[in-house]
């Protein structure tokens, strides 16, 4: 049993200290540093996270109020205030992003097997804009009087988990950074129009990449074949079709499927495109409506980590701040996995907030919230001398 450990020390312990500073190694972080390690920087960050602080001097003030129990996160003390500055605006924001790949890693060995049937690997492609003041960031300039970034997400429907993360000037096209996206031949992506791209979608065909997207409304196509429509289901059309506009059939020369599905919750037609050509039209529409869930990601997000706000006005502490919070985001997903309490995101968070520095057994304690008592450290008691009634000690 874990005795005189807080819950934040045995979370931490989910990260592998090797991996972390070959890390710290690669990317040479820690170059000048004399006292504050990367090690005590991103325990300090994390702890910004779960924390939910709102300034440098919370982090700080907050990690100096515990002071008796940093040790047991190895951290040699806590920071200050221009330490912690300083760290952030210089260090590489590239290390934290490879420690977001490595907890990847982990968090797949827990995570559950989708709710789909067939065996390819199930994605989801979107970005979100995170707006910013221009005044305090002017590095982000987006509108004339707006300054904003976008973070864009590839999301693994094994777990919901983040696979691919890029964070980038929210000027640039959503398409742009679809190219980049690494995808294994047999996978299924599920996007929105914002990435009607019909030579990216030749080339994911010619890649052996199955999509799933929405059909422009001004899209020029020659319908090829009309297929069966399955009976009392929200499907009203399967259709084969070529494009047959110049520069689109030039771009995409091969066939489609057209598949019309009714919206009963906002009484509207919705036309998905996919190249999929074997899938029945229901789990062709049930692939687009799991597309949701990375807009469910998105927003608690944004609702339960630090991606609003931030300590740090320079490029390298915004993405610092952000990659950490997507660590944050698969450590809290790894307890979930885990628990046999029925735990939502946001009350994991929560809970974790209040106890984060409580001696409990980790793993006890989201199986059990409120049954897992903390236990109190042995300490030394020196009885008080006994001077009678009336009578101070001197």
């Amino acid at each position: 049993m874990v005795r005189n450990a807080s819950l934040f020390s045995q979370l931490l312990n989910l990260i592998n200290r090797q991996r972390f500073y070959e890390l710290v190694f690669r990317h040479d972080s820690e170059r000048y540093a004399k006292k504050f390690s990367s090690w005590d920087h991103f325990v300090a960050m994390l702890f910004c996270q779960l924390a939910q602080a709102k300034s440098l001097r919370e982090i700080c003030g907050g990690l100096a109020c515990c002071l008796g129990k940093l040790r047991h996160l190895a951290m040699r003390g806590a920071p200050n205030k221009s330490t912690l500055s300083y760290a952030n605006a210089h260090r590489p924001w590239q290390m934290f992003e490879d420690l977001f790949y490595e907890t990847l890693k982990v968090c797949r060995q827990a995570a559950p097997v989708k709710k789909f049937r067939f065996k390819n690997k199930l994605l989801s492609m979107d970005s979100t804009t995170i707006s910013l003041c221009l005044a305090m960031f002017p590095w982000a300039k987006f509108r004339r009087t707006k300054g904003a970034i976008k973070l864009h997400l590839l999301l693994d429907h094994d777990g919901y988990l983040p696979t691919y993360a890029y964070i980038d000037n929210a000027k640039r096209h959503d398409v742009t950074i679809a190219r980049k996206v690494p995808l294994s031949a047999g996978s299924i992506i599920a996007m929105d129009r914002a990435y009607n791209d019909y030579k990216l979608y030749a080339q994911w065909t010619e890649n052996g990449i199955y999509f799933v997207t929405r059909l422009k409304d001004n899209a020029d196509y020659m319908l090829q074949e009309v297929r069966e429509v399955p009976q009392n289901r929200n499907i009203l059309a399967d259709e084969l079709i070529m494009f047959d506009g110049y520069y689109s059939k030039k771009n995409y020369p091969y066939p489609l499927r057209r598949i019309v599905v009714w919206d009963d919750e906002n009484q509207r037609d919705i036309v998905l495109l996919t190249n999929h050509l074997e899938f029945g039209a229901t789990t062709i529409a049930a692939i687009y409506k799991d597309r949701w869930q990375i807009e469910i990601f998105f927003k608690a997000l944004k609702q339960n980590l630090k991606v609003k706000t931030f300590v740090g006005t320079s490029e390298n502490a915004l993405y610092i701040q952000i990659w950490t919070a997507l660590i944050t985001m698969l450590l809290i997903k790894f307890l979930k996995f885990k628990a046999s309490f029925g735990w939502s995101l946001s009350n994991l968070v929560a809970f974790l907030r209040w106890n984060l520095f409580t001696y409990r057994n980790l793993w006890e304690w989201i199986d059990k919230p409120f049954e897992t008592k903390p236990v109190v450290p042995k300490s030394v008691q020196y009885p008080l001398p006994f001077t009678g009634f009336g009578q101070h000690p001197l």
